[in-house]
C-alpha cells in the first residue's frame, strides 16, 4: 500500500512506505486533523524555535543572563492553583518508561508500576514504521487486544487483568515528523504524535475510566507551554472534547525551564497536573545554554549526580513550586538497570536505585521514574517508606532556589577515563540509534537520547574551552581524535569487523566527532542525524 492509495486530504503527502495497517492509523479524519494543526500553528512554532536561538546569541555574547523573568513576577506571587489530578494520577509513585514497541508496552503495563510513559521521544528512534507502529500498538493496548509472541523464544505475552496507568510523550518542538508533509512542509512531530493518539484512543480511555494523558517534553519557556495549551484545545474542539480531557506533565529538563515553572504551571492549568525532573536532558541544557561561559564546565558525567548543589537546588525547587500550586512534583530517571550474572554488581545497581528513590521520596516528590520492572519494586519500597499517603501534595517542599543555585556549576575532575566513556557511549548510541534503537542498555546503563547528548556535549564543552584533565593533559583536538581511535578499536575488537559495518559504527563515527569538533554547537544531535533514519521502513 502506498499513500496513493488512499484518500488524502488536500495538501497532505504521506512520504513513508504504507504498510499493512498503517491505514487504519492514517486515516483521512487523522490526516485532515494533523493538517489543520499544521496551518494553525506551525508559524508559531518556527518562530518559537527562531526564538530560542536568538536567545542563544544573547546568552553567548552576555547581553543575558538566565534568571526568573521580571515580566512575570505578578505570575509566580499570586495564590492559584492547577486542576486536581483525575482519579487514576492521585498516586503516582512509581512510573516505568520506555519505548513504544509492543512487548515493551505489554511488560511495562504488567510491571507493577503504577503508571507507564510510553515514550516517542527520547526512548523511540523516531523510524517511520516505529513511529506508526507505535500508535498502532498503543491503541491495541487501550483496547485490550494487544499481545505479541517472540518469534526466538516462542514466548508469548498479554496484559495483565490489573495494568500501570498509561502515559504518552510525544516529541518535542524541535522534532519534525519528515514523512508527513501539508502544503509542502515537514508537519512538527509533537502535533502529529499528540493528534494521531487523542483521535485513536480518547473513546477507549473514557470508556474504562481514564482519558488521554500526555507529558511534553524538552519545553524552554511559558510562550512554548502556551502553545501547547492552544494545540491541545484544538484537539479537543475539533474532537468534541471537553475542555481538560487532555491532562499533562511537562518536563522541566531544560535550564531556561527551571527558571519558568510558575508561569508553565499556570499556562497549562486547564490540563497540566505535574512537572518532572528530566535530569539528563537537564545536565545536557546547562551545558548548552551555558556553552559560551568558561566558568560553567562541568566534570565526568558520573560525577553530576542529584547530589550535587545545582541539581538538588532545581529538584527542591520542583518539589516546591509544584506542591504549591497542586501539582504533583515527579522524580527523575535513575539510570541503572540490573546486571545478569553478577550477584554483586547486580545488588549495587539495586542499592543506588533505592538510594536515588529514597533521596526524592524524602525531598517531597511524589514519585519517581524507573527503566526496568525488575526495579519497581525497590523503587516502590523507598517512595513506600516515606509516603503514607497516595502523594505529598501537602508537603510544601524545601523551599525555592535561587539563580546562583541554579547556575554554579558543581566541583569535580575531568579523567581520561571520563573522556573515553563519553565517546563509548556516544558512538554506541548513535550506532544504535542509526539502526533503529532508542533505549540502549550500554555497560549495565540504560542510555538514551539524553544522556548520549551529555556526552558529545561535554566534549564539545572541554574542547572548546581548553580544559585539561586531572593530570594536566590538555583537551585539543588531536587528544580527542587519539583517544576516539582507541575507543573505537577496542569496540571494533569487541563485535568484529562485521558488526562494527553492519551497525552504522562508521557513521556514528564521524557524526559524533563532526559535533564534538564543530566550531558552533549543535542544538540537537538528532537533527544531524534523523537524515540517517528517515529510509528506515
Amino acid at each position: 500500500m502506498r499513500g496513493d492509495d488512499i484518500t488524502l486530504p488536500q495538501g497532505v503527502e504521506i512520504k513513508g512506505p504504507m504498510k499493512s495497517g498503517y491505514e487504519s492509523i492514517l486515516t483521512p479524519e487523522a490526516l485532515r486533523l494533523i493538517a489543520d494543526l499544521h496551518r494553525r500553528f506551525e508559524a508559531e512554532r518556527q518562530r518559537l524555535l527562531s526564538a530560542r536561538t536568538a536567545r542563544q546569541y544573547r546568552l553567548d555574547q552576555g547581553e543575558e543572563r538566565l534568571g526568573f523573568r521580571a515580566d512575570t513576577a505578578d505570575i509566580r506571587a499570586a495564590e492559584w492553583r492547577v486542576r486536581p489530578a483525575p482519579a487514576d494520577l492521585i498516586d503516582r509513585r512509581v512510573e516505568i518508561t520506555g519505548p513504544v514497541d509492543r512487548k515493551m508496552i505489554i511488560n511495562a503495563l504488567n510491571s507493577g508500576a503504577k503508571c507507564f510513559m510510553a515514550d516517542f521521544e527520547d526512548a523511540s528512534c523516531p523510524a517511520w514504521s516505529t513511529m506508526i507502529e507505535g500508535q498502532i500498538n498503543l491503541r491495541d493496548a487501550n483496547a485490550r487486544t494487544i499481545d505479541f509472541t517472540d518469534e526466538a523464544s516462542a514466548k508469548a505475552y498479554a496484559l495483565n487483568a490489573q495494568t500501570a496507568v498509561l502515559l504518552v510523550r510525544v516529541r518535542g518542538w524541535h522534532l519534525d515528523e519528515a514523512h508527513i508533509q501539508v502544503d509542502g512542509q515537514a508537519v512538527s512531530g509533537g502535533m502529529f504524535d499528540l493528534a494521531l493518539y487523542l483521535l485513536h484512543n480518547h473513546a477507549a480511555l473514557k470508556a474504562k475510566g481514564s482519558g488521554p494523558y500526555m507529558y511534553l517534553p524538552k519545553l524552554e519557556n511559558h510562550l512554548e507551554a502556551r502553545l501547547w495549551a492552544l494545540v491541545i484545545r484544538q484537539c479537543e474542539i475539533a474532537l468534541g472534547l471537553e475542555a481538560g480531557t487532555v491532562r499533562t506533565t511537562v518536563l522541566i529538563e531544560t535550564l531556561p525551564a527551571a527558571f519558568e515553572m510558575d508561569e508553565i504551571l499556570y499556562e497549562l492549568r486547564d490540563s497540566i497536573c505535574a512537572l518532572n525532573a528530566g535530569r539528563w536532558d537537564y545536565i545536557f541544557s546547562y551545558i548548552k545554554r551555558l556553552k559560551a561561559s568558561p566558568d560553567a564546565i562541568l566534570p565526568d558525567r558520573a560525577q553530576v549526580t542529584m547530589a550535587v548543589p545545582f541539581m538538588a537546588a532545581y529538584a527542591r525547587h520542583l518539589v516546591t513550586t509544584c506542591h504549591r500550586r497542586g501539582a504533583h512534583a515527579m522524580g527523575g530517571m535513575s539510570a541503572f538497570i540490573p546486571v545478569k550474572n553478577d550477584d554483586a554488581a547486580n545488588e549495587a545497581a539495586l542499592d543506588k536505585v533505592r538510594s536515588d528513590k529514597t533521596r526524592e521520596a524524602q525531598l517531597g516528590h511524589d514519585g519517581g521514574w524507573v527503566a526496568h520492572p525488575a526495579l519497581v519494586p525497590v523503587a516502590l519500597e523507598a517512595f513506600d517508606a516515606s509516603m503514607s499517603g497516595p502523594n505529598q501534595l501537602d508537603t510544601p517542599g524545601q523551599g525555592l532556589a535561587s539563580v546562583d543555585e541554579l547556575l554554579t556549576p558543581c566541583a569535580g575532575q575531568i579523567t581520561e577515563a571520563g573522556i573515553k566513556n563519553n565517546m563509548d557511549v556516544g558512538l554506541r548510541y548513535i550506532a544504535a540509534w542509526m539502526s533503529g534503537r532508542g533505549a540502549v542498555p550500554i555497560h549495565n546503563l540504560m542510555e538514551d537520547a539524553a544522556t548520549a547528548e551529555i556526552a558529545r556535549a561535554q566534549l564539545w564543552q572541554w574542547r572548546h574551552h581548553g580544559a585539561k584533565t586531572q593530570d594536566g593533559k590538555a583537551i585539543t583536538e588531536g587528544y580527542l581524535r587519539a583517544c576516539l581511535e582507541s575507543v573505537g578499536q577496542a569496540i571494533r575488537a569487541e563485535l568484529g569487523a562485521f558488526a562494527w559495518s553492519e551497525h552504522h559504527f562508521d557513521k556514528a563515527e564521524a557524526l559524533l566527532m563532526s559535533l564534538v569538533l564543530s566550531k558552533d554547537f549543535a542544538e540537537f544531535l538528532t537533527l544531524p542525524a534523523y537524515e540517517s533514519v528517515k529510509t528506515i521502513g
